[in-house]
């Protein structure tokens, strides 16, 4: 599905994407390529990527932090926009499950090989791609 719409990115007139775990299975190189696959689909429109892979939220313009609880028997959903800060510690956990110095400093450049050379990775455009990456409270 992804290699579709990144072929049909330009004729298609769907405004937003909606990939749902679409890294499910995948890895590390891997992981890298679909990303970048994804980025260039925001080009053309607005992407909304729900990852558990720090390659893939990096990538994003915005990263949206989605968490699941359950409560009395309900579950519950919050849902928080990541500074960038938040961001960095949010890509650590993704990648060793504990935000640690070297965990931060592999975040960090991930986010600075994602930004390029003109890129910002924050930004404020309508169209582009939001990444959630989500975790189960118990």
């Amino acid at each position: 599905m992804l290699a579709m719409k990144l072929a049909l990115r330009r004729a298609d007139e769907v405004a937003t994407y909606v990939f749902d775990e679409v890294d499910s299975g995948i890895g590390g190189a891997t992981a890298s390529v679909v990303a970048r696959q994804i980025r260039g689909v925001a080009e053309h429109r607005q992407v909304l990527c729900v990852t558990h892979l720090p390659q893939i939220a990096a990538q994003a313009a915005h990263h949206f932090h989605v968490e699941k609880l359950e409560q009395g028997g309900r579950t519950e959903t919050r849902v928080h926009k990541l500074g960038a800060a938040a961001r960095k510690d949010e890509l650590a956990r993704m990648l060793g499950g504990q935000a640690t110095a070297r965990a931060r400093a592999h975040a960090a450049e991930l986010l600075e090989d994602a930004r390029g050379k003109d890129r910002p990775v924050e930004t404020d455009r309508p169209r582009g791609k939001a990444a959630a990456s989500s975790r189960r409270a118990s």
